[in-house]
This record gives C-alpha cells, sequence and structure tokens, in this order.
C-alpha cells in the first residue's frame, strides 16, 4: 500500500497560552496529526513543554499526538508519555545507546514508535531498526528552534529510505513550506511537519491542503 499523506502542524509554532484551541483550529484545517516538540534544555539548547502538557491536551483533543523527542536519555519518559495519551514517541538516534531496546519498550507501552536522525546523521545508521518502526524521522533543520532555514542535503536520506522501505512512513521535520515541499515529497517523504508555514499563513487550511496534493502527486499516486 503507497504511504498515505500525514500532514502534521508543528505545534511550538502555535499560541501555547491558547493550546487547546490551536490543537483545534488544526484539526479543523485539515490536519492529520498535531506534531508536539518536546525539548529538554540539554539534548538542545531548546525548553518547550513535558508530559504533563500532553496530558492536559489529551483531554480536549482526540487527535494523534505525535511527540518527538528532543531529550537525553528518552528512555526515561516512555511510560510517563504514555500515560499522559501521547500516540508516538519518536527519539532521536543520537540520544541513545540502545534503540533496538527503547523502540521495544515504546511498542510495550501501547505507542508508534519512530526514530529521529539529525542532519549530519547517515542515514545507514536506520538500518537495523526499519522494520521495527512505524515512522522515521529526517531532520531537515538542526533540531531546537522553528523558524530555520530548510537544509536541502538532507533530501537524499529520505530518497535512500523510501527506495528500501517503500511502505514505511518517512517524516520530514524543518524549515518546510511551499518552496521546497515538491522537493521533500518528490524524494519519497509522506508525513510533513511544517510550523511557521502553517501557523504564520493567511489560511492555515490552505497551506495544509498544499502539503498534503503535493504527498498525493509525488508520493501517493506514483
Amino acid at each position: 500500500m503507497a504511504p498515505q499523506p500525514k500532514i502534521s502542524p508543528s505545534m511550538l509554532s502555535s499560541d501555547f497560552a491558547c493550546l487547546a484551541d490551536e490543537a483545534k483550529r488544526m484539526v479543523g484545517c485539515g490536519a492529520d496529526c498535531l506534531h508536539m516538540d518536546i525539548m529538554d534544555g540539554h539534548f538542545v539548547p531548546n525548553l518547550t513543554m513535558g508530559h504533563p502538557v500532553i496530558k492536559s491536551l489529551r483531554k480536549h483533543t482526540d487527535a494523534f499526538l505525535d511527540c518527538h523527542m528532543m531529550v537525553s536519555n528518552p528512555e526515561q519518559w516512555v511510560e510517563e508519555f504514555a500515560k499522559a495519551g501521547a500516540s508516538m514517541y519518536c527519539f532521536h538516534y543520537e540520544a541513545t545507546s540502545d534503540p533496538g531496546a527503547l523502540i521495544d519498550k515504546i511498542k510495550a507501552s501501547g505507542m508508534k514508535a519512530g526514530l529521529a536522525i539529525k542532519p549530519k546523521t547517515a542515514v545507514e545508521v536506520v538500518f537495523p531498526f526499519a522494520e521495527k518502526l512505524d515512522q522515521v524521522l529526517v531532520m531537515t533543520v538542526e533540531p531546537g528552534f522553528g523558524g530555520q532555514k530548510f537544509m536541502h542535503d538532507c533530501i537524499p536520506k529520505v530518497r535512500t529510505l523510501r527506495s528500501k522501505y517503500p511502505n514505511l512512513d518517512i517524516q520530514v521535520d524543518g524549515g518546510v513550506g511551499p518552496d521546497n515541499i515538491d522537493l521533500a515529497t518528490e524524494a519519497g517523504a509522506n508525513v510533513i511537519v511544517a510550523g511557521t508555514s502553517v501557523f504564520g499563513a493567511p489560511e492555515p487550511r490552505e497551506a495544509i491542503r498544499v502539503l498534503r496534493e503535493s504527498v498525493l502527486v509525488n508520493v501517493t499516486n506514483k
């Protein structure tokens, strides 16, 4: 089955004072899931939210909450995020010494398992674990802050993964918008994280539609 489009607005670009309303607004505009950037101020030089925020948000939405764990020692938080209502636990390869065991722990908790790699990390590190994963995230900026410029040299990793794993959910995150979405989807990305380009758009619904159409044309209908 061809990978389906999944458009995941990054809630890092939302108004945190109105997080529940922002989540409902994005779902109403056609979002398939919500990208939750979890940063600990250690693995990345920024601090955002933790499992208490996920728990609070879960009370207000049934949306798929894709938690991107930009944290050191990701093993520490699996149970807490599962209890909070996270749907996906996507950890960084660079943050753990035993990705395989962590994937098993995530799956046992009832969440889906994702693996993220930084721009300078070789795509080959994913191969031993790909068959166990629900999603691979190829970062197209250095993790830590929103609003960065899209790094074109990360795209060959997406192409390699799509060639090797035709049915895998492949996510791109970082600086993705109308001016580069086709580059990402032509390489095979079907899960699109977009922050500024959605939240900053005059019409977020239209921005999401444009992202989805690119996946449909370049991935799903190929």
